[in-house]
């Protein structure tokens, strides 16, 4: 307690001169805070914005794209040869691989047999031997996969995120631009556009286009004219055609269960175009018939799938974004995207994923904030009576945001939700150490003190509770802001709003506010 009492001895007189100093010029205190606050609002631009930070899960998701003709067999095996080479080269780093190819037997999460998710999980960092940060141990992943096994595209996000990016907007990457339009054709061409220009944008990784295209199909085109001499009917042609992928003829029951009974051709009968050709088909006359004399018959390349939504056709490019906050990406590639002019008339763009959160939740803190902000002050007219202590102490608020801004630039933090909840918070701490100062002031006044004496006198006294009520918020802050366990990421951009404010609220609140009370008394009175 002894070693206390020095110490805020030391501060009380280190700090009651440059109180002297501040109440004799109010206006160059005041202009200095002010310069300080609109320094900051310049600063804004420049920390970017994203939704959420992104949770360390401590594995890694990777979706394996293939060609849409690819089958069930090949992408097996390719699944295969990329765990084998991956717990080849990364034995330090990944502990354990799962893969799933395709759509599970409930079509939960529809997939075609040229998709695959590999899920890694992943040894702590510090016994990697390849890599030092996720980041590189991604690329040096990408590097590998590229040359041992080649004709597969890979897109790398975190089992847990990639599901809920899935969930909550239906694409697996931090950013989706959906194109809508009506011909196919012109739909891939946009997508590649924009393919190239995304790929172009500091920080994009993973870019893709939604497969709308390459998936082989049998066109079959019936012959009316053939049929007619035969006399057969184009119905028993398309059963025909039908029967390949398989034809259902009945049901079996197993209790209260019912299965679907089904005939198909033999492998055999239906695995070339020209054995196809030769499948029978009966006339009237009793005579078998090849479907290839009744027919035409070709191999096309067909849609691989045709996504609709709002009534109207649409393709989707997706994206991560790796070294780099997601609101500065985004504007960067609309902003390319549309000096780049590459949609044909009436197709539009709609920008998803992590970005559209971030919009909307965006949306939702320009109405919460000045709500918050407006509450705080009718409480604290409320609580006085009057305007202009309101006003002084509600200062506090402007003064405490700088400090939250400059700190996220220091730590290299962009905007995000988890950082505009400790605004909020940052908010109400600081207005309570104005309500400590001013308070007390208003008592020496109203015990007959003059004003100056009741400023001075009532700062020094309350120096201890300030100071006391600053810092104990902003120790308790700090494990928070140094964390580095399981989802410490969220909170480490609220703790280092809420200390940064209180460093300025805390300067505004011993500087400024008594400052600004005596001149505004002065000229009130």
């Amino acid at each position: 307690v002894e070693h206390e009492t020095s110490l805020l001895r030391k501060i009380r007189a280190w700090y009651a001169p440059r109180l002297e100093r501040s109440l004799a010029r109010p206006k160059r205190t005041l202009a200095l805070a002010v310069g300080l606050f609109v320094l900051s609002l310049g600063v804004v631009p420049f920390l970017g914005a994203e939704f959420v930070p992104t949770l360390e899960e401590g594995a890694i998701a990777m979706h394996a794209i293939r060609l849409p003709s690819v089958s069930l067999e090949e992408s097996v095996k390719a699944t295969t040869r990329i765990e084998r080479v991956l717990l080849e080269r990364f034995p330090d780093e990944i502990e354990k691989i799962v893969s799933k190819t395709g759509r599970p037997e409930v079509a939960t999460d529809p997939m075609g047999v040229e998709l695959s998710d590999v899920i890694m999980m992943l040894h702590p960092a510090s016994e990697w031997s390849a890599a030092t940060t996720k980041e590189d141990l991604i690329e040096a992943i990408q590097r590998t996969l590229r040359d041992e096994v080649p004709g597969q595209r890979f897109s790398f996000s975190q089992p847990i995120e990639m599901r809920m990016n899935e969930l909550i907007s239906g694409v697996r990457s931090d950013v989706a631009v959906s194109i809508y339009g009506e011909d196919l054709q012109a739909l891939k061409q946009a997508g590649d556009d924009l393919v190239r220009i995304l790929s172009g944008v500091p920080g994009a990784a993973d870019v893709k286009a939604e497969q709308s295209a390459g998936l082989p199909v049998l066109r079959v085109q019936v012959n009316r004219d053939a049929i007619a001499r035969y006399g057969i009917d184009a119905s028993d042609v398309l059963d025909a055609v039908a029967t390949m992928g398989g034809r259902r003829v009945g049901e079996v029951f197993e209790g209260q269960r019912r299965f679907a009974l089904q005939v198909r051709y033999r492998e055999d009968a239906r695995s070339t175009l020209e054995a196809i050709r030769q499948i029978p088909i009966g006339a009237p006359t009793g005579a078998l018939i090849p479907l290839g004399q009744l027919a035409d018959l070709s191999v096309e390349e067909g849609p691989a799938q045709i996504s609709r939504d709002r009534i109207q056709r649409r393709l989707t490019v997706e994206a991560n974004v790796r070294g780099r906050d997601l609101g500065s990406f985004v504007s960067e590639a609309q902003k390319r995207i549309q000096e780049a002019n590459v949609l044909p008339p009436s197709y539009f763009l709609e920008w998803g994923g992590q970005f559209k959160n971030l919009q909307e939740a965006t949306e939702r803190l320009i109405v919460a904030v000045p709500v918050a902000l407006l509450m705080i002050f009718v409480l604290l007219y409320m609580t006085y009576g009057s305007a202009m202590p309101a006003l002084i102490v509600y200062l506090n608020v402007p003064f405490a945001a700088t400090g939250g801004i400059f700190a996220l630039l220091a730590r290299g933090m962009p905007f995000s939700i988890s950082a505009g909840v400790g605004f909020i918070a940052l908010f109400g701490i600081a207005v309570l150490n104005g309500v400590v100062l001013i308070s007390h002031i208003l008592q020496l006044q109203d015990g007959g003190a003059p004003l100056r004496d009741a400023v001075k006198d009532g700062t020094l006294t309350r120096l201890r509770p300030v100071l006391m009520t600053a810092s104990v918020a902003a120790f308790g802050f700090v494990p928070m802001a140094l964390a580095t366990s399981a989802g410490a990421e969220v909170q480490r951009p609220l703790a280092t709003v809420v200390i940064g404010g209180l460093v300025t609220s805390t300067l505004l609140t011993l500087f400024v506010l008594p400052a600004m009370y005596k001149w505004l008394g002065e000229k009130a009175g």
